[in-house]
């Protein structure tokens, strides 16, 4: 498999300098329904032209995904 150049990684994923969402998941070692919200809310101004409604909409319902596995954790 050959690996993704950045220049094929659309724009609504990088932020100034380069900077991608997936990086930043990593980089703050975010659970997988974390840091699906958090790249949800880093590109939804960018990907659709809805003013982000619709990713800040999944980013709560990932968030809500997390609590009801934090809740699950602690019975």
């Amino acid at each position: 498999m050959t690996p993704i150049q950045l220049d094929d990684i659309p724009n609504y994923y990088k932020g100034k300098n380069g900077y991608m969402a997936k990086d930043v998941v990593t980089n703050f070692e975010l659970s997988y329904n974390v840091g699906t919200a958090v790249t949800y809310l880093l590109r939804s101004k960018n990907k659709h032209k809805d003013g982000g409604v619709e990713d800040i909409r999944k980013a709560i319902n990932h968030l809500h995904f997390e609590l009801d596995k934090l809740h699950d954790d602690n019975i």
